[in-house]
């Protein structure tokens, strides 16, 4: 005659000489750190930058398609290297930003450059000066320009990678992203 005991939520028959053991505990998922900061984007030029518009902070080239700065307070939650995914500003019709036309230009970042002292909680996006997008009234400007400052915008940190490993390309550094085992995960 067989019966079975309830331990946790997993069952054995006794009459089998089972031994009985407690369930594995489900994984939690990693924290993943993220932050509220106002956005704006940039170029690569010396009027937006300092007198070596192609060498960021931290060293590395100036590659529009992959480089974000962030304000010198926020050096310790995003040191360089740190890889960011950005959601769009909260609040809806902010009118001076134009984080939805530009939207497609930023993709995954990697923090590599550092902004001027008079910002605080602010990431910047580095956008090629070609990447023109069409502005609300029709017109077509530079992305930088249309961004204009989105407040409300959620940074969260996916990653880290070693400077000296840096993709050249947004494809890259999400191929990066999506290995995950690869790169240190919140650092």
């Amino acid at each position: 005659m067989g019966f079975s005991l309830l331990i946790g939520v997993m069952s054995f028959p006794i009459g089998d000489a089972i031994a009985s053991q407690p369930a594995a505990a489900p994984v939690a998922a990693p924290v993943v750190p993220s932050y509220a900061v106002t956005l704006t984007a940039y170029n690569a030029v010396p009027g937006q930058t300092d007198d070596d518009p192609f060498t960021t902070a931290s060293g590395a080239y100036s590659n529009p398609d992959i480089v974000a700065a962030r304000s010198r307070d926020l050096a310790d939650e995003l040191p360089f290297g740190t890889i960011i995914e950005i959601d769009g500003p909260a609040a809806a019709g902010q009118s001076s930003c134009g984080y939805g036309a530009v939207a497609r230009h930023i993709g995954y970042r990697v923090i590599e450059d550092t902004m001027n002292q008079r910002y605080t909680d602010r990431v910047d996006v580095l956008l090629d000066q070609r990447a023109d997008v069409k502005a609300d009234d029709g017109s077509v400007l530079n992305g930088a320009s249309v961004m204009g400052v989105c407040k409300g915008v959620t940074v969260r940190v996916v990653g880290h990678v070693d400077m000296a490993h840096l993709p050249k390309t947004q494809a890259g550094l999400a191929a990066l992203v999506g290995k995950g085992g690869d790169i240190a995960l919140g650092k």
